[in-house]
């Protein structure tokens, strides 16, 4: 099969295909042969920095979608053949590849690869960062990275939820209509020193320099989701002096024990796209060889919406 790692840091140019023999599922894997593989910023950054310590030659991680074609011991639930889309945490980009069986669900029969990548694991970061703000209705929500895989859903589902103010923060104006389409209220960039009214609810998965502002346009008392890869840092005084809270965001762990919300999401997900509710908007469909570009479109802040990668 074929697979792309990385041997040093760098720019998207470091990315290499290469081929390597198929993996074997262990207990609580699904072996899945690709069909769409979606590339997303947390995977970008660690080829561009390494930040996450972990030692090369680099092995990307992220979401796929394709068919099961063997699955390992201690998994029920799933059988050969079932086309499946999952978060996994290695070995993503490639022809074959292991996903944990409970991050994995089914795709509709009715519903692409692609569709589901675009819309699966993104829409339920997207859900489990409005659950644990605990939006209700009439809550303002604004949302960084607002035009990206994540950010594009997010922004469609807050209103989705009730939200009476959605703002969508971005690199570039550029980004607008794109995100007035999806329901925004207001478009916000994030060299502006004003980001309009306060408000209760800052779904971030952005990071590192612009965690402060973040913080800073919430109202007293407010509550900031972070499920950023980017890190940053707030003074605690910032945050006692607003009563403001950071909460932080990692799926898998949400995943795992929140496992009926987890379930319900999904099928949410999977009703609102199909009753046209909800609009999985795939910017881009790469070659896998060609997964530089993929990254270098990311690394550019050019997405409206998911970069997917065809095996």
């Amino acid at each position: 099969m074929r697979r792309v790692r990385y041997y040093q840091h760098g720019s998207p140019e470091v990315l290499r295909l290469e081929s390597a023999p198929t993996p074997q599922p262990g207990p609580g894997d699904l072996l899945v042969r690709t069909e769409a593989i979606g590339v997303t910023l947390p995977v970008v950054r660690k080829v561009r920095d390494g930040g996450d310590g972990a030692p090369l030659p680099g092995i990307l991680g992220g979401e796929i979608a394709g068919r099961v074609i063997a699955i390992g011991s201690q998994v029920s639930g799933f059988a050969v053949g079932d086309r499946v889309t999952s978060l996994t945490f290695t070995g993503s980009y490639a022809d074959e590849v292991l996903a944990p069986a409970f991050m994995a669900s089914r795709i509709p029969d009715d519903a692409s690869a692609k569709q589901a990548v675009a819309l699966v694991r993104s829409g339920h970061v997207a859900l489990a960062a409005l659950a644990a703000a605990r939006v209700t209705p009439a809550d303002s929500v604004l949302v960084t990275g607002a035009a990206s895989g994540v950010g594009h859903l997010a922004i469609q589902l807050a209103r989705h939820r009730g939200a009476g103010r959605v703002v969508a923060a971005v690199s570039s104006r550029a980004k607008a209509d794109f995100l007035y389409g999806l329901g925004a209220d207001h478009v916000v960039t994030y060299g502006s020193d004003n980001w309009g009214d306060p408000v209760d609810v800052v779904l971030d998965g952005v990071g590192g320099d612009l965690l402060r502002p973040a913080v800073a346009a919430l109202r007293p008392g407010g509550c900031l989701v972070f499920f950023s890869s980017g890190g940053g840092t707030v003074p605690a005084y910032e945050l006692l002096a607003g009563s403001k809270t950071i909460t932080g965001l990692a799926m898998a762990h949400f995943a795992q024990t929140h496992r009926e919300l987890y379930d319900q999401h999904h099928q949410q997900l999977w009703q609102l796209n199909r009753t046209a509710q909800l609009r999985a908007a795939i910017h881009a469909e790469i070659p896998l060889a060609d997964a530089a570009t993929a990254h270098r479109i990311i690394e550019a802040r050019a997405n409206l919406g998911k970069v997917v990668l065809i095996p």
